[in-house]
């Protein structure tokens, strides 16, 4: 029988064993051109939209915030600005992901960014007895349960993403 890889802990992962939070990793094969929550949703054998995406947001007024939406949605950026306190807010640019997180494209995970910024879930996170995010590297995902995530990061559940078109 051949010898299961080990994986390598993630720095979120060790932020989650200190909080005494139980998650499982689960791997998945990378494909550079593809970092889409599609793919990993087809590798992981599980519905798209119980595979979120974690994405960096900068409001007009209060800077940074995180919004973590179904892989199936995209995030509603009028519903984002509201709940976050902002007039108006958007995605911040690619190139900025690394400096303002520590996580690169594909590989943002909720859990353990450089500073912490306000969060917000999808309210359909909590629809789930576990749900999927980035463990903080491209090809690992935490699979965990939302309550336990939304309360780790201090999260606010409310309507941030609006279902798009696939």
């Amino acid at each position: 029988m051949p010898k299961k890889a080990r994986i390598e802990k993630t720095n979120a992962a060790r932020l989650l064993d200190r909080a005494g939070i139980k998650y499982g990793l689960v791997p998945y094969e990378v494909d550079e051109n593809d970092l889409a929550a599609g793919h990993i949703a087809s590798q992981l054998g599980e519905p798209l939209e119980q595979v979120f995406k974690t994405l960096v947001l900068e409001g007009d007024r209060t800077g940074h915030f995180v919004c973590v939406v179904p892989g199936n949605a995209e995030v509603d950026l009028k519903a984002a600005a509201r709940v976050s306190g902002n007039k108006k807010c958007d995605l911040i640019p690619m190139k900025e992901l690394l400096e303002t997180t520590g996580y690169i494209r594909g590989g943002c995970s909720p859990v353990g960014m450089k500073k912490p910024f306000p969060t917000y879930f999808h309210s359909t996170a909590m629809d789930f007895p576990y749900i999927y995010v980035s463990a903080g590297v491209r090809g690992l995902q935490f699979k965990i349960a939302p309550a336990d995530l939304v309360a780790y990061t201090g999260a606010v559940v409310a309507d941030i993403a609006k279902t798009s078109l696939q």
